[in-house]
Parts: C-alpha cells; sequence; structure tokens
C-alpha cells in the first residue's frame, strides 16, 4: 500500500512540475518579439494570407527602414525592423515585367486566420504609417485595414500593443506597365 502512495504522490508531483514548466515556457512565448505580417491585394483589399516572424532578441519600439534600388530594368526593396537589425520583407521589382517576393515565404492562406465572432470594428489608436511611399500618395488605409481587422490574430495584437502604429507599405513587383494585379499591400505589426 505504500508504494502505491509513493507512486501517486511522485505522479501528483510530476503533473506539477510539468504544469509549471508549460507555464514558464507560455509567458516566454508571450514575451518574446513578434512581427505579424499581412498581405492584402491591391485591387480588391481582400486578405490573402500572412505569417508571424519571431525574433530572438527584443525591442519595445519597431522603427521600418528600407533600401530601395530603383528598376532601370530590375529593382529591390527591403524593409528592415530597424532596432533589431532584422529582414522583414525582401522583394524583387522589375521594369514591364514582374519581381517575386524572397521574403518571407510560406505565408499562411487566408483561412488558416481564425476570425472574431463579433461585428465591432477597430482601428489601431496610433494609425498607420506607410514605411515606403516615394511618391507621398494619399490612400485609404482604412478599406486595407477593413479585411484585417476582424482577424484574431490582430485583434492579440492591438491588445499586447494598444499604442503601436500599424505599418503599411505596397509592393509593386511589376512598374512601368506594371499591372496592379500584381500588386499586393503589406502590414506589419508588433506584439
Amino acid at each position: 500500500m505504500k508504494i502505491k502512495h509513493l507512486i501517486l504522490v511522485a505522479f501528483i508531483l510530476t503533473l506539477i512540475s510539468c504544469s509549471k514548466q508549460n507555464i514558464r515556457q507560455a509567458s516566454s512565448t508571450t514575451n518574446s518579439n513578434n512581427v505579424l505580417v499581412l498581405k492584402v491585394d491591391y485591387n480588391t483589399n481582400q486578405f490573402e494570407g500572412g505569417k508571424e516572424l519571431t525574433f530572438t532578441d527584443t525591442s519595445s519600439n519597431m522603427s521600418i527602414t528600407n533600401q530601395y534600388v530603383a528598376p532601370g530594368d530590375f529593382g529591390s526593396i527591403k524593409l528592415k525592423y530597424q532596432e533589431l537589425n532584422e529582414m522583414l520583407f525582401d522583394g524583387t521589382i522589375v521594369w514591364a515585367g514582374l519581381g517575386q517576393v524572397n521574403y518571407p515565404l510560406n505565408l499562411l492562406n487566408a483561412n488558416q486566420f481564425d476570425r472574431v465572432m463579433t461585428k465591432d470594428y477597430v482601428t489601431p489608436v496610433s494609425g498607420f504609417e506607410n514605411v515606403f511611399n516615394p511618391d507621398n500618395t494619399v490612400y485609404n488605409y482604412n478599406a486595407i485595414w477593413n479585411s484585417v481587422q476582424g482577424l484574431v490574430k490582430v485583434r492579440q495584437y492591438l491588445y499586447s500593443n494598444p499604442n503601436a502604429t500599424v505599418k503599411i507599405f505596397l509592393y509593386t513587383p511589376s512598374v512601368g506597365v506594371g499591372n496592379p494585379a500584381d500588386w499586393d499591400w503589406f502590414i506589419f505589426m508588433k506584439n
């Protein structure tokens, strides 16, 4: 009988230990530095997919710098998380052709993102920042935001970092005789 009690006590202590370990892992995940990348079609403003990037270094801020090479024939645009010197986006631009996204790859499809069940509408408190807009074109960011504001992930990011500015960028892989059907908005949110 003593052995059964000892086994039971050992089992309970193991469960408690595992639970504490899971709590520690969960809290370290919530303290990690993540950036949510969302892709929205330029013509239709339909959400097409996204990805969550995780970085080991942390920063309370997220500034995005760009490295732009104008397309004489071939060009490129790179966006970096300045505080961490980490890549957020890398794509080529082709004059009278079609460039491609090199990073991030393997975006999850839109149907892999859960949506909230409520009808409420949320907007970022600090608004939007276009991180690459060389012609200072005026855009309706709310139309773009409308397709993603109801995503559970977006709400989580807004909740964890309510005063953050939502970063936005129009990727035009085809220019000159470019086709807007090839263009996409990219949205970046820091947790």
